[in-house]
């Protein structure tokens, strides 16, 4: 696969991760679903880390990539903690626990994961068709150049 597309292909199953989060009163397989995506966002950031490292990207790309592989393992220890009710029978304050705290930790961490992923893969993208090295005019918004016969807007 190349990479671009396993970038933007990691930012789709985090966010189909988030869709089966939010099934109410989530069923088996729903939760299964959900734990068997979960744990293939590691293999997914792995390969985007280790692949981007092997290119001449910037390196605040690479820096962002290896960040995301790393809050992917976080995110697996937290979400085994929720699944073993770590936490339930600690309260912190009035109606919250400890584990309504580790599952605002990995909701929370959910959001930068999905978030850098898709920076990771808009940057990689510009810098692999080098669109950093065309300015534009305040304004201006170019037409695509994979797209002949479209039209620039003008400012």
């Amino acid at each position: 696969m190349r990479l671009w597309g396993s970038l933007y292909g990691a930012i789709w199953v985090v966010f189909l991760e988030f869709l089966l989060s939010m099934v109410p009163q989530g069923r088996p397989g729903v939760l299964y679903g959900h734990y068997a995506l979960g744990f293939l966002i590691i293999p997914l950031a792995y390969y985007n880390y280790h692949a981007l490292r092997r290119t001449t990207v910037p390196g605040r790309i690479k820096r962002i990539v290896s960040a995301t592989f790393t809050m992917s393992i976080m995110m697996a220890v937290l979400g085994l903690l929720l699944v073993f009710n770590v936490g339930a029978g600690w309260p912190v304050f009035t109606g919250v626990t400890g584990w309504n705290l580790i599952l605002l930790i990995h909701v929370t961490t959910a959001f930068g994961i999905i978030t850098q992923m898709a920076a990771t893969a808009i940057a990689f993208d510009m810098w692999e068709e080098k669109e950093f090295l065309q300015e534009t005019r305040p304004g201006e918004i170019p037409p695509d150049p994979n797209r002949p016969g479209v039209k620039a807007v003008p400012p």
